[in-house]
């Protein structure tokens, strides 16, 4: 019972609400994407993603620096309940201002990527060309 305790405990908050509806539209998305299209500090985002993860329901992998969060594929047969369960309820209702928000935090970090990854292909001309 704790378990199943622990994983409503983790569900009875609004913004990892939101989390899980991201990731359950999205698959996979990193710390910074929550952070971005929440509006939330990076620590409150770790802080809510952990709490999912401790209560069984993502599954984390780092790359680097980022971490990135998806649905645990692991779950039990209550866990895949409480999941299939969230993905009617959240189907019912109108996430588009969350969606949107992802979106233009998406189209953020692309742009602040852009003059970075110009910069770096620019050095790596002039270094083969040396």
């Amino acid at each position: 019972m704790r378990d199943l305790a622990a994983t409503f405990g983790a569900l009875a908050d609004p913004t990892r609400l939101e989390m899980l509806a991201l990731l359950l539209e999205d698959g996979e998305l990193c710390v910074c994407d929550f952070v971005g299209s929440l509006e939330i500090s990076q620590s409150k985002a770790s802080r809510h993603l952990r709490y999912l993860w401790n209560a069984g329901l993502l599954q984390d992998r780092r790359a680097g620096l980022w971490v990135f969060y998806r649905m645990s594929p692991d779950l039990g047969a209550e866990g895949k309940a409480i999941v299939s369960a969230l993905r009617v309820i959240f189907g019912g209702r109108d996430l588009s201002a969350l969606r949107e928000r992802l979106q233009k935090w998406r189209r953020r970090k692309a742009k602040q990527r852009a003059p970075a990854t110009a910069a770096a292909s620019r050095s790596a001309r002039v270094e083969a060309w040396r």
